[in-house]
């Protein structure tokens, strides 16, 4: 038996274990239990064979034990077409899908609008439309909860939908799609050793966010190792280039994922083929990035084949959290007083290639959803020191890719 088969073979167990024991806690818990202050979880799996897997069913619905970090599962809340990317609406009203396919009105992907149940946390499906683009791998909605931006991966595109009054999407109102000379297969910055190439053979739009002030909105092209820079009219829902309309990151690198430190200022970009962090100065007032460090996610020693996938700040702006797939860790460091990143640390994610990962409302827990060996895994977080001790507790889910919290 090979060691990879052993490994996926344990972790499986003990998932099955876990959500046994779940399932039985739930049962001895009595019908008149306050529901009050429930934070519940949605993750959002890949389908048919899209994402290496055809293991998921849509979107599950979990409840978070506060004091433990344990995630029950409630039910598989709705069936859908690989939702890879899920995203509350800032009243936690409605709930919204990135569909991660491409045959959705001829060659696009879609989104999807669901009404959230505060109280038993299900959703009822509002509506579905086309993304604009083939495979939306990343959505989110602007500060005020009137627009879902979209990033079409396969698309190489970005839209703007509006949110109308019963939280549906309206059709895009604004659509833009990259277009220019795309980076090298080679990536400047990759660890010696490495194959990390996928991306860039055409453009690819992968991550879109407003800013923190609602002014600017941010996206990433993988394809092109650029971060694009657009001013946002709120009262339109559209997007013009900002002074700067983007910036470049060395070739072959793949800027994937952003995230703001929360004084509005510092912005990281993590690249995926590179498997390196980016800091930024950013200016709030003309969107433009000033890069300051490059730092790896993966130990000195590191060599080989690795691909970075997603970058967190701490609510309380202190630490920083990347996770790198195939190295199977997330990396932890300390923000400086002027920004820039020290390296604390990783831990093992206990599982097979972590797509994305997410800290609950209380910042006291980590998730990482381990896309390839279909299991959830919690970590709690030292306040303190920033680091990262793992929970004992597996959450089965099929072909999981992104899990998010509403309390």
């Amino acid at each position: 038996m090979n060691e990879t088969f052993s490994r996926r073979g344990f972790l499986k167990g003990a998932a099955a274990l876990s959500i046994a024991h779940s399932v039985s806690a739930m049962a001895e818990t009595s019908e008149g239990d306050s529901r009050k202050g429930r934070t519940f979880a949605y993750a959002g799996c890949y389908t048919g064979a899209v994402g290496d897997g055809s293991n998921g069913k849509g979107i599950y619905l979990f409840e978070m034990d506060p004091h433990t970090g344990a995630l029950s599962l409630l039910k598989l809340a709705a069936e859908a077409a690989s939702p890879s990317w899920l995203s509350l609406d800032p009243s936690g009203r409605y709930l919204y899908a990135a569909n991660e396919i491409t045959n959705f009105d001829g060659t696009n992907g879609s989104v999807s609008a669901y009404a959230v149940d505060r109280t038993s946390g299900d959703l009822r499906l509002i509506n579905t439309v086309s993304s604009e683009g083939g495979g939306p791998a990343y959505l989110t909605t602007d500060a005020d909860g009137k627009y879902v931006f979209v990033a079409n991966y396969a698309g190489g595109s970005i839209a703007v939908f509006p949110i109308l009054a019963d939280g549906s999407l309206g059709r895009a109102c604004d659509v833009h799609r990259d277009s220019g000379l795309v980076g090298s297969t080679t990536p400047t910055n990759a660890p010696p050793g490495s194959f990390a190439w996928s991306g860039h053979d055409a453009p690819h739009a992968h991550m879109i966010l407003a800013d923190p002030k609602n002014r600017f909105v941010l996206h990433t092209d993988l394809g092109q190792d650029r971060i694009y820079v657009h001013r946002f009219d709120q009262s339109k829902g559209k997007l013009s280039p900002a002074a700067t309309p983007f910036i470049s990151l060395p070739t072959g690198d793949g800027p994937r994922h952003l995230a703001f430190h929360p004084n509005s200022r510092w912005l990281y970009s993590i690249q995926e083929e590179a498997s390196t962090l980016t800091f930024f100065h950013y200016d709030p007032s003309t969107g433009s990035l000033a890069p300051q460090q490059t730092i790896s996610t993966l130990p000195s020693r590191f060599t080989g084949t690795s691909f970075a996938s997603g970058v967190r700040v701490s609510a309380d702006g202190r630490f920083l959290y990347a996770a790198n797939r195939l190295h199977d860790t997330i990396a932890v460091f300390s923000i400086e007083s002027d920004g820039s990143l020290k390296y604390l640390g990783e831990v093992s994610t206990m599982g097979d290639y972590p797509n994305q990962f997410n800290i609950d409302p209380s910042g006291r827990f980590l998730y990482a959803c381990n896309r390839k060996s279909d299991v959830i895994t919690a970590f709690s977080i030292d306040r303190d020191t920033g680091l990262l001790t793992f929970t004992g507790h597996y959450t089965p889910v099929g072909s999981a890719s992104c899990i998010v919290f509403a309390g």
